[in-house]
């Protein structure tokens, strides 16, 4: 069956749904380079939300080398995301310490616009290119890591209903 197919129920992007014409669910899982496309599916599929919640935040884990030195809000955030996700956090811990890192990044990006302003045209390019290119390798990256968190088997037996 050619994955297009089955997740058009779950009303793909125009850039996924494209991707997936003439592929295998099976292919498709298999050579994604797409570690949010991944995410997403699996939540629409029915994968338990813990296990979604898990390979998240592995994901969200290749952020933290790009937190400032002594922030700890994020990496606290993803942590206690990932204690809610082994039945040791609350929901109510998990909005908290997400709110919290919400905070930090809103701190961090109202400066980083100030310093932007700083900056030539020239120099605000490169740097948008530059962060275009790390973006797909950190996809490729997440990628793999929701592979590992979340083998084919789980997303099939989602698919078609076994895993309910």
């Amino acid at each position: 069956m050619d994955a297009s197919k089955l997740v058009a129920q779950f009303d793909p992007c125009p850039d996924a749904a494209e991707w997936l014409k003439g592929k295998s669910p099976a292919l498709a899982w298999r050579t994604c380079e797409r570690g949010d496309w991944m995410l997403w599916i699996a939540a629409r599929a029915g994968v338990r939300r813990p296990d979604v919640v898990l390979a998240a935040c592995a994901c969200a884990r290749l952020a933290l080398k790009h937190v400032p030195a002594g922030e700890e809000r994020p990496r606290i955030a993803i942590e206690t995301a990932e204690r809610w996700a082994r039945g040791e956090a609350t929901l109510a811990e998990v909005r908290t310490a997400a709110d919290t890192a919400y905070a930090a990044y809103a701190a961090y990006a109202a400066y980083a616009a100030y310093a932007a302003d700083a900056y030539a045209a020239d120099a605000a390019y490169a740097a948008a290119a530059a962060a275009a290119a790390a973006r797909e390798v950190t996809l490729t990256e997440c990628a793999a890591l929701v592979r590992k968190a979340i083998p084919w088997k789980v997303i099939n037996a989602a698919l078609t209903g076994k895993g309910k």
